[in-house]
Formats: structure tokens, sequence, C-alpha cells
């Protein structure tokens, strides 16, 4: 890496990206170097040609990347980069170097990964509780004795409610998840973060609640089951599709569960996936890909991951998977 230039920090805008990102910076401040960082939102991916080029006009001396994925093709072709994630790779990224959870048993979030690296730099007791929030944001395993002893020290409760604040702004029709960021580069602990004594905590409460209340409105949608698959369908500007089928999956257990937001972003069709089979849906989703599908679809984790689609590409996936009436208007 050219030291001479800032560090550039991308990350994912939920819980595990948005901790993953402040345990990196804040490390490698410490460490003296610069550092420039960049919440990756709604709609947007590295791999684009859109923000590829937002990014190249920055010049950055190096690139670190986390909880985005691991995909075909260098982001910043000539500049030294490093992938941390723990998602299911879906190609070789270029000359990359990639630190990579998937497949360890249990597997070690973005932000769990991104404090071990912090620890080869040097002392990073401090920043524990910034991995732990990433690991209950992200619904990790708990057999992590980093998450135990992050809790003893910083309090199992003040953990988890700091996790779903942070993680609330990101699924508001804003997405605006610089709030959450702030409050994580801040904040010395979970306590604090929660008790609001800084303005970005009245924020994230607001966030909260008004996703609270389009989940529980999305969440009265019922299920149409055919065959091993559940799709409930509904209209919500707030990313909660993720939380609609992670509440049906555990009514529905025998079943991939679909929950289908049309209203989250115009000209896209958003789904989530999730099952308790033993069904790879990464491999479900290969298996009925339509032809325009892009870097927004497939990607995660083989029990969770899902996309978002164009709606002639909806059209074609729910008539491949035997749900030709949920078409919509092209």
């Amino acid at each position: 890496m050219d030291k001479s230039r800032a560090i550039l920090i991308l990350a994912h805008f939920d819980a595990d990206g948005l901790s993953a990102l402040a345990i990196l910076s804040r490390a490698m401040q410490r460490d003296g170097l610069d550092v420039m960082t960049r919440i990756v939102g709604k709609g947007e991916n590295p791999w684009s040609p859109d923000l590829r080029s937002e990014l190249g006009r920055l010049q950055p001396g190096g690139l670190v990347v986390t909880d985005l994925g691991v995909r075909a093709g260098s982001i910043l072709p000539g500049v030294r980069t490093l992938l941390i994630d723990h998602h299911v790779p879906t190609g070789t990224p270029g000359d990359a170097a990639v630190i990579s959870g998937n497949g360890w048993v249990p597997e070690p979030t973005s932000s769990l990964l991104a404090y071990w690296c912090a620890r080869a730099l040097g002392p990073a007791d401090d920043l524990l509780w910034l991995a732990a929030v990433g690991l209950i944001g992200d619904m990790a395993d708990p057999g992590f004795p980093e998450l135990a002893e992050a809790q003893a020290r910083f309090g199992k409760t003040a953990l988890r409610d700091a996790a779903a604040l942070i993680n609330a702004p990101r699924r508001t029709p804003a997405a605006d998840a610089t709030p959450a960021l702030a409050l994580l580069m801040k904040c010395n602990g979970a306590k604090e973060l929660v008790k609001g004594d800084h303005p970005e905590t009245a924020v994230l409460r607001a966030a909260k609640a008004e996703v609270s209340a389009a989940l529980e409105a999305a969440r009265r949608a019922p299920p149409k089951v055919r065959g091993d698959v559940a799709l409930i369908r509904f209209s919500s500007r707030c990313q909660v599709h993720p939380l609609v089928a992670q509440s049906w999956r555990g009514r529905l257990k025998d079943k991939i569960v679909l929950a289908v937001n049309t209203g989250y972003r115009p000209g896209w069709i958003h789904f989530a996936a999730r099952t308790g089979t033993d069904t790879d849906l990464i491999a479900f989703l290969a298996r009925h890909r339509p032809p325009g599908a892009g870097l927004e679809y497939g990607s995660g984790h083989v029990k969770a991951t899902g996309g978002a689609l164009r709606p002639a590409d909806w059209n074609d996936f729910v008539n491949r998977i035997g749900f030709p009436e949920e078409k919509v208007e092209e």
C-alpha cells in the first residue's frame, strides 16, 4: 500500500459492516495511517461501474472492503486491495487478498474478522464491543469466546440494544447509516451508545420506530405456498423483507421462504430468501436465475440470501419457480 495517500475503507451499511468499518478505521488510525471511509448503501455495489469510477477519483493508497462479498474482478485495478468478508464467494476478485470466514464452523462475521485484524496491529481490547455488535446484529452463531467476553464486559442487554439501533437506519426509506457509523466511531461502549447522550442516538431511535411500524404492517401479508416454496408479497418503502422472511422461516420450517417487497426501490423487485431446510439457497437461486439478473442477485449465505430484479426479470423468475400470477407490470 502507498502510505503517502489515505487508505480507503468500504463497508456494507448493516451492523456487521459498520462495526467492521469502525474497528478497522480506529485501529489503522492508531497505527498512524491516514484513512478515508465510504459506506456502501442502498442499491450500490463496489464492483459496479458508477461506484468504481467514484472510488477511482479518490486515488486511495490502498483499498479495504468489508462485508460486501467476494466477486469476480478487481474493484480498482492497480490499487492494493484487501477483502474481509464471510459470505459465499461468487468469483475471484482479481489480485486482491481475501480474509474470509465463509465455511468456518462457527462462522465469524466480518466485524469479528476485522477485530482479529485489529489485534494484529496492536492492542484492541477496547474495540471488542464493536465486534460483538456486529456478531449480534448479523444473527451469528453465539459460539465465540469473544462474544461471551464482550457480554460480560459491556453488558448483554446493552449490546443487543446497540445492535438493533445500529441496524435500524439502513432499513428506512432514506437508508442513511451515517449517524450509526458516527456513534460507532466515537462511543467507548454499548451503554454509551444506547444511553442517548449523543444526538445520533435519537435519530437511530426514530428510525427503529419507523421500521417497527413498517414490519408490523408487512407481517400481515399471508404466505402463498406452492411445493417447496412459500412466497409472501407486500409493498413497503422500508427494508423489512429480510425480517419478514426470517420471521416466517420459523413457522414454515420445511419451505424456502421468499419475502417479496415491491415498494422498497422504484423500478426494482426486492426479495429475501430464508430456509430452515437443508436447501442451499445460493444454488436454488442460481438454478432459477433469469437472464438479466445482475450483481444484486443471489449472493450471501446458503441459508440467507436474496436479491433485486427488474420487472421483466422478476416475471421470468416467478414463472420459473411456479408463481406466474405474481408477475408485475413491466
